[in-house]
């Protein structure tokens, strides 16, 4: 099967949201029929809402520098599925990433005429035991793997890490993880391990009372980011720098902007100690991390920022930024999101922050249409376009003093990178 068609058949599973099922028996037989993988890699596990994927894009990068082969899972992708599954820092190919899946779907479709699973495993654990195949057969020496959606029953709770991580906790996904912190939580937490230390971001207070609870119940070591202090810090528009003192003193420079990645860039820190990564290979890892779509710059003039700000917790740290660094501009939003999303909240929180909003759909079947936007969000100057490049029509006329923001889904923002960057 080529790249084409592997990608249509995953596609074809149905969306990896609305069609998960949650729960470890498919992925374990099929991981079991393909000589358990997993077995032979090293992984560091991380959970979380938010700052999850930047955070082990900066984990691997400093892993990547202290010379070790790294493998990166992380969902979901911007423009091909191939992002999720690389190699020091490389997205895999088409042609390998089809001979993945072509040994993935044979041993699930075997599994299938033997009676011994129910389904064809979803999209998400299709390409979760692919990334662990190509992992194994690459020999790297250590992976860095994230939860798709909650964490005990994720398919990526299959494997037994060295280090689990768990970065801030929020709403989001309510219907499959429940509808308050504390439930939320509780998911996240259950991919802490006995005998597996752990390293936790700070949290809310109700979210950190649950995971300090099952970390006593499982007897685990536990570094906590709050424990280290984060001085002489300097904020800008592209980024931070900051000293992280604690058990040693860090100099960060961390290239990922908004003030959340500040606390992002010090778990990974504490992470990458507890993997054993020295203080320089800390500090070069985490200075040269790359994280393509989250408030990221796509063009100069006129100033474009995109940010995959997809829900309430996403859109604060998004306000936060536009208030720190843009308070004295003219900032006009482009905006788009899926049905499944908290929009009345996602825009009270966002669209105050900016003097006009234009409403727009990805170009997905599950995108939400503009004119549903404009129904349930109120805004002085709001403006709807079918698509983004009718958006990007409309602030033809930006000046100096304007900031764009093409923000909400990150199918949104994958259309805009091609348009803008790639």
């Amino acid at each position: 099967m080529n790249y084409p068609d592997s990608v249509q058949f995953l596609y074809a599973l149905g969306n990896e949201i609305k069609t998960a099922k949650l729960g470890l028996q498919r992925i374990t037989q099929v991981l079991e029929a393909l000589g358990r993988p997993q077995d032979r890699l090293r992984f560091v596990h991380v959970a979380g809402t938010n700052g999850k994927g930047s955070t082990c894009a900066m984990i691997a990068s400093a892993v990547r520098a202290a010379g070790r082969r790294t493998g990166l899972f992380t969902s979901p992708h911007l423009a091909e599925p191939t992002e999720r599954i690389q190699i020091d820092g490389r997205p895999i190919s088409a042609g390998r990433f089809a001979n993945a899946f072509e040994r993935v779907h044979a041993a699930v479709e075997q599994l299938l005429a033997e009676g011994a699973i129910d389904l064809h495993t979803t999209y998400f654990e299709t390409v979760t035991a692919m990334a662990l195949v190509v992992f194994a057969e690459e020999e790297v020496d250590m992976v860095v793997l994230e939860v798709g959606l909650g964490g005990r029953l994720d398919a990526t709770n299959i494997v037994t890490p060295e280090l689990c991580v768990i970065t801030p906790i929020d709403f989001d996904h309510e219907t499959f993880l429940g509808r308050s912190l504390e439930a939320i939580a509780g998911e996240k937490a259950g991919i802490l391990k006995a005998g597996v230390p752990a390293v936790f971001a700070r949290q809310r207070s109700e979210a950190a009372a649950v995971l300090e609870l099952r970390a006593a119940q499982l007897s685990i070591s536990v570094a906590r980011t709050e424990a280290w202090s984060i001085e002489d810090l300097q904020l800008d528009a592209r980024g931070s720098r900051f000293l992280l003192s604690g058990e040693l003193d860090l100099r960060i420079v961390c290239p990922l902007a908004g003030e959340h990645q500040v606390e992002n860039a010090a778990t990974a820190s504490v992470a990458l100690t507890r993997l054993g990564i020295s203080e320089p290979e800390i500090i070069a890892g985490i200075a040269q991390t790359r994280w393509p779509g989250r408030l990221e710059l796509a063009s100069v003039h006129p100033e474009i920022i995109l940010d995959g700000a997809h829900n309430p917790a996403g859109a604060r740290a998004l306000g936060a930024y536009i208030a720190r660094f843009y308070a004295g501009r003219r900032v006009r939003l482009i905006y788009g999101a899926m049905r499944d999303k908290a929009i009345d909240e996602i825009g009270g929180i966002l669209f105050p922050h900016a003097q006009q909003v234009i409403v727009t759909a990805p170009h997905q079947a599950r995108a939400l249409a503009p004119e549903s936007i404009r129904q349930v969000v109120e805004h002085p100057d709001l403006r709807t376009a079918a698509n983004l490049r009718d958006a990007l029509a409309m602030v033809r006329d930006a000046t100096a003093e304007d900031v764009i923001f093409i923000t909400g889904s990150l199918f949104l923002v994958a259309e805009a990178r091609e348009m803008l960057v790639v």
